[in-house]
């Protein structure tokens, strides 16, 4: 089975690639920053023409691609395959690479080579991790070999056995004053950049103030420097998405009314029709016939093409 993608990233013409530089100017200009997730070459291509700042190859793969109930299942190989192809698809985003989980948890050696992983072997420009104070150690070790660091707090999708679930964060007082010291310390071990995930706008709003990077918000409100969407559900590609989402389409019930019409389609010998066929000069069908000895069954061949003529 074949197609024909394009198979160069997308190219406009005055415009520069965005870098973890771009993220701070943004802010210090009051700036939004937009963010989407991607997971393969084609919806690289799309988020790159329509402008986005930055692509997450997030971990949530696990969940909206590989259908797992969770992000913990997935695997370094699994981010690093999912990577590559969008490095191949986009060219002006910053592209981060989630990491996944036990592959910084561990020791910051294993962290740093995992995080090399990501630039050298899949083209990403930058990583993710998520936690706060329990991971200044490894963000210093992978920022001093030479690699960017964006933080995650709030929601982290990784502990959600911890959690109890897929829950938001930080509603009490306590709760927010631990979130604010981590973001506080996450920005003093050098990340560019946050990413606060379902907790509370005003303390999305206060702890973007208090921060010189940038934070980038998921179900935190509009006070945040930036905003990030898992594009499965910004596409509405399954029926239900978090609260927090908001459906720009509804792919899902486009793909089915699609898939139904193309089995009608064939069952009915509508597709494919005589424009999706190719065919062979007369002569040289003439020859094959010759040199096999046998004849097509032309009448039953008419009766799809006929039926295709209607």
């Amino acid at each position: 089975m074949t197609t024909t993608p394009q198979n160069t990233p997308t190219q406009s013409e005055g415009r520069k690639k965005v870098t973890t530089a771009t993220f701070r100017a943004n802010k210090e200009r009051g700036e939004s920053i937009t963010m989407l997730t991607a997971y393969d070459f084609p919806t690289a291509q799309a988020v790159d023409r329509a402008g986005i700042d930055a692509i997450l190859v997030g971990d949530s793969l696990g969940m909206v691609v590989l259908g797992y109930p969770n992000t913990l299942p997935v695997t370094m190989e699994d981010m690093l395959h999912h990577c590559k192809a969008v490095s191949r698809g986009a060219r002006y985003p910053l592209l981060i690479g989630d990491m996944p989980f036990m592959s910084y948890q561990t020791t910051t050696a294993e962290a740093v080579r995992n995080a090399g992983r990501f630039l050298q072997e899949s083209g990403m420009d930058a990583v993710k991790l998520e936690g706060g104070r329990d991971r200044l150690d490894a963000v210093r070790a992978i920022l001093s070999a030479g690699i960017p660091v964006m933080g995650h707090l709030g929601l982290t999708p990784q502990s959600v056995n911890l959690l109890g679930g897929f829950r938001p964060q930080a509603r009490t007082a306590e709760a927010a004053r631990c979130l604010l010291e981590d973001a506080l310390m996450l920005q003093d071990a050098g990340c560019f950049s946050l990413v606060l995930e379902s907790v509370p706008a005003r303390l999305a709003a206060f702890v973007s103030q208090r921060l010189d990077i940038p934070t980038i918000g998921i179900g935190a409100g509009v006070g945040c420097d930036g905003q990030v969407l898992v594009t499965h559900d910004l596409l509405g590609l399954f029926e239900r998405a978090p609260k927090f989402v908001k459906r720009y389409a509804n792919l899902s019930t486009e793909m089915a009314r699609a898939f139904t019409e193309y089995k009608a389609d064939v069952d009915a010998h509508a597709f494919p029709a005589v424009e999706h066929s190719v065919e062979m000069p007369d002569g040289e069908w003439d020859e094959f016939i010759e040199a096999t000895g046998h004849r097509l069954d032309e009448a039953a061949f008419q009766r799809f093409t006929s039926s295709l003529a209607r």
